[in-house]
């Protein structure tokens, strides 16, 4: 029983870990991420893996899963910099990966834009391809 109770209290320490790391990127809403790329004052981060970047990406998006290894190189030198992760919709956490790469880096403005590319996607904004 003892092993049990100590099991289920690790169980809830990791889950609480999990969900108090994702409380630290806040969400940017579709106008204001709108705004950011229309002014050249954003790097967005996808997470959706190379061959949905490919099939279609935020425009002006890093496949973040081909960089990863390389990402410092790639992310701007200035640290207070707006750095958006997003992955394919609400229901992913995938972004949480290139936000906590960003946040480890040093970026102290890094964002998530939930509603991800299938979101972008319904809302008719401009997708790249390939």
């Amino acid at each position: 029983m003892k092993l049990l109770t100590s099991l289920l209290v690790a169980l809830g320490l990791a889950t609480s870990a999990v969900f108090a790391g994702s409380s630290k990127v806040p969400d940017i809403n579709h106008q204001d991420l709108q705004a950011a790329i229309k002014a050249k004052a954003v790097t967005l981060l996808d997470v959706n893996g190379t061959d949905s970047f490919q099939e279609g990406r935020i425009p002006g998006a890093i496949d973040y899963t081909a960089h990863k290894a390389k990402i410092a190189a790639l992310l701007p030198k200035d640290k207070n910099a707006l750095v958006v992760a997003y992955c394919g919709n609400e229901y992913c956490s995938a972004y949480l990966a290139a936000a906590t790469a960003a946040m480890e880096l040093g970026y102290k403005n890094v964002k998530h834009y939930s509603p991800g590319i299938d979101g972008w996607k319904k809302s008719g904004a401009k997708v790249e391809k390939g």
